[in-house]
């Protein structure tokens, strides 16, 4: 078992995990993240590295971070 952000984590969360590319990624910038819902968590990898880290985050942290994406928080 690992741990990421404080939250532990089972390597079977990530081995079956479906990972879903943003809908805004374009396929020739190279520069998407893919997210997963995984038990209690939501995993973010970068697409071009799917073999490689990702960062779990607690579900409802991951929650809040998108509602204040989509409500424009954080000027984007």
């Amino acid at each position: 078992m690992t741990t990421n952000n404080g939250h532990p984590l089972n390597a079977s969360e990530l081995e079956g995990a479906v990972w879903k590319k943003s809908s805004y990624s374009g396929d020739s910038q190279g520069q998407c993240v893919e997210v997963a819902a995984l038990t209690a968590a939501s995993g973010v990898r970068d697409s071009k590295n799917p073999g490689g880290p990702a960062l779990i985050f607690p579900s409802n942290s991951f929650e809040q971070f998108m509602a204040g994406v989509k409500s424009g928080e954080f000027g984007i």
